[in-house]
């Protein structure tokens, strides 16, 4: 973006950390004045050093960079507009992008020129390419990719960049898309400030902008954030094991051994000052996942099952079965130690025996696991089913769910769907919480908090 859009900084640096917090950026009163100080040093010259040192001094965590850009840009790029430039030949934009990606260089002005031509909407025509807020209309990046169709553009950029065999074409399609990326990202920037000034900065930074990884719901993830999540699973599986371990120390030790603690106030003359504890079996316990894979889950149903493998070493034994309208096991579709191919859940609905008919039928899958799978239930196991329990109508079956209740340690339900829902439509949810704990887990953060309070030490 051009440096010359770069507005004073000390004026919107507290707005900014406050907005930062609001978005689940925490950043506190030291990392603010560590960002004033960088302020200062590096100055408003150049917006990407500036945004590259308050990242420096604001970021605590890994998946919080997103976020961050999106706000620095409403918050220090500015809204101040020049007059719309739309190109008179779209054809004519397509090639000058194609030449410009070819080259690797800087594409803010072209994306500026496409969403002038392409991405206006609902009268933008008035005002040479302003509108107002009234009028109910803005500027879509949506609509400005369609219109250049960026698939295309990211073949012709890897047939021209040159090069030959297998490798080298592979190596030409992640770079085409890499750059055909970073303007998409241009294009979004350019459309989110347009919107800053139609609507306002602080409206579009709490309305407009993306979340992180670990804030976006499963339900509504796309591919790219999906990806995303998936970089998430070990980190977040060395933390989890981690509090577990810990639990599971604190946990060794059990109940008063009263007769030994009786002895031992000998000593003190009857006064119990050091109690005996029993000192607990070690033993950790079983773990069986149950996984609606269905498409309307399967994200949320992908990322559970791997983070669950990446646990499996806090668990003497972890069974997975998946379903859609049949269960059937699925453990064997994870290597102790290998992260599943992207897209795993798929290959488990097209062949790993979990679908008949393709509509998801809890009452069936639960009276089919009880009928062929109840054995790997026990009194040490810990059962997690994961699904939205949308029933399509028919008979949720909770004498099948009572019969994996009465034999299991421990059963909860961890369902995608916020908790408002639970009562609309097709979903049994609130019938099946009145036999177990169902849990609302919409996003990375929340499954991360739930699965480190109920899994079992």
């Amino acid at each position: 973006m051009s440096p010359a859009r770069v507005v004073p900084t000390s004026a919107r640096l507290v707005d900014f950390v406050t907005l930062l917090r609001e978005h689940n950026i925490h950043a506190g009163p030291s990392e603010t004045i560590d960002a004033a100080a960088a302020i200062v040093a590096l100055g408003d010259a150049d917006p990407r050093v500036l945004r590259a040192g308050l990242a420096a001094c604001l970021l605590r965590r890994n998946g919080q960079r997103k976020v961050f850009d999106q706000l620095f840009d409403l918050y220090f790029l500015g809204v101040s507009l020049p007059p719309a430039r739309p190109s008179e030949n779209a054809e004519d934009l397509r090639e000058r992008l194609l030449a410009t990606l070819v080259q690797g260089e800087d594409t803010a002005e072209l994306a500026r020129e496409a969403l002038d031509t392409f991405g206006a909407y609902g009268g933008a025509g008035e005002s040479a390419g302003r509108v107002t807020q009234a009028s109910g209309a803005g500027w879509s990046s949506y609509l400005t990719m369609k219109s250049l169709r960026p698939d295309e553009i990211s073949e012709q950029l890897a047939r021209t960049m040159g090069g030959t065999g297998q490798f080298d074409t592979a190596v030409r399609t992640i770079e085409a898309r890499r750059r055909v990326d970073r303007f998409r990202t241009d294009v979004q920037t350019e459309a989110r400030l347009r919107s800053a000034e139609l609507r306002g900065t602080d409206y579009i930074a709490r309305r407009g902008v993306e979340n992180s990884a670990d804030r976006t719901d499963f339900l509504g993830a796309r591919e790219q954030d999906l990806a995303e999540m998936r970089r998430l699973v070990h980190p977040l599986a060395r933390k989890l094991a981690t509090r577990l371990a810990v639990r599971r120390k604190k946990a060794v030790r059990g109940q008063i051994d009263l007769r030994r603690t009786l002895r031992r106030s000998m000593a003190t003359g009857g006064v119990p000052v050091d109690p005996v504890l029993r000192a607990r079996k070690r033993g950790r316990p079983d773990l069986v996942v149950l996984a609606d894979v269905s498409g309307s889950v399967s994200g949320f149903a992908e990322f559970t099952l791997q983070l669950v493998q990446a646990l499996q070493d806090q668990f003497s034994k972890v069974r997975s079965f998946g379903f859609v309208d049949t269960c059937a096991e699925i453990t064997q579709y994870f290597t102790p130690g290998e992260p599943p191919p992207p897209g795993f859940a798929q290959n488990i609905v097209r062949d790993g025996g979990v679908a008949r008919f393709g509509s998801s039928n809890y009452g069936e899958v639960l009276q089919g696991f009880v009928d062929h799978y109840l054995d790997a239930v026990g009194p040490r196991t810990c059962v997690l089913i994961l699904g939205d329990a949308r029933t399509n109508r028919t008979d949720p079956n909770l004498a099948a769910l009572q019969a994996i209740t009465e034999r299991a340690k421990a059963v909860y339900w961890l369902n995608p769907e916020p908790s408002r829902s639970w009562s609309t439509g097709d979903s049994a949810a609130e019938d099946y919480t009145e036999i177990v704990t169902m849990h609302e887990c919409r996003n990375v953060a929340q499954l991360a908090e739930v699965i480190g309070r109920l899994l079992p030490a």
